[in-house]
């Protein structure tokens, strides 16, 4: 290790079925080609670490449904507003920790809904969920260094219905319908991929990445690459 190599931790755990060692393992390779040393913690621990989190230029979170303690979600906070980068996609960053409003601040999207097939095709897995739609770039994102040279594109997974704030900066949407067996009377745009900036820190989030099926399409994993960097100090 020298001087110049940045550090990033691997922040991983929660619900088996988003494969969290699966999925981030696709990436260490991708950080360490591009200078990174990197470490895994299995669960948010590290964060209330101080020592630790002092040294990190970037977290990467794949962390689904799982709660983080008072003084985790204070270093996890702390670390960004100094400069930290945070990324993650799909629910592990964007449906980490439901319970903690702080959190939800921090991240200013939350996953609330995927719609499923119609009624008369569900199954009881996964699939129920999985849907062809379309991720529509912003156009105001068009040369912004995450989309850049990515036009709109299709994919088959969940569509996420996330809540979110005008804080964020959104790359990318999806639309979800409103079908004859929807409660919603209208169509919702939701943003898709997004960045924030809290303090002198950035955060990146990707709403495509359920499993590694998904994130291996060419696209997703370019977005997603190309968000770590740009979340890094």
């Amino acid at each position: 290790m020298t001087d110049s190599t940045r550090q990033a931790i691997v922040v991983r755990g929660g619900w088996d079925g988003h494969q969290p060692v699966e999925a981030t393992g696709m990436f260490i390779p991708y950080l360490e080609e591009n200078g990174f040393e990197v470490r895994v913690f299995d669960g948010s621990s590290v964060y209330a670490d101080a020592d630790t989190m002092a040294g990190v230029d970037l977290i990467v979170q794949c962390n689904t449904m799982n709660t983080i303690e008072k003084a985790e979600i204070a270093g996890l906070r702390a670390a960004v507003l100094a400069g930290t980068g945070l990324a993650g996609w799909h629910g592990g960053i964007a449906d980490s920790y439901r319970d903690c409003a702080d959190y939800l601040q921090l991240i200013g999207g939350q996953f609330a809904h995927h719609p499923g097939k119609h009624p008369s095709e569900l199954t009881g897995e996964q699939s129920d969920n999985y849907l062809p739609y379309r991720i529509d770039v912003s156009p105001e994102a068009a040369d912004h260094p995450i989309m850049r040279g990515i036009d709109s594109f299709d994919v088959v997974t969940e569509q996420y219905w996330v809540l979110s704030d005008d804080y964020i900066d959104v790359l990318a949407t999806t639309t979800l319908p409103a079908r004859e067996w929807d409660a919603w009377n209208r169509p919702i745009t939701s943003p898709a991929v997004w960045t924030r900036k809290w303090g002198e820190g950035r955060i990146f989030v990707s709403t495509a990445g359920h499993n590694v099926a998904v994130l291996e399409d060419t696209t997703v994993r370019t977005i997603i690459e190309r968000g770590l960097l740009w979340a890094s100090r």
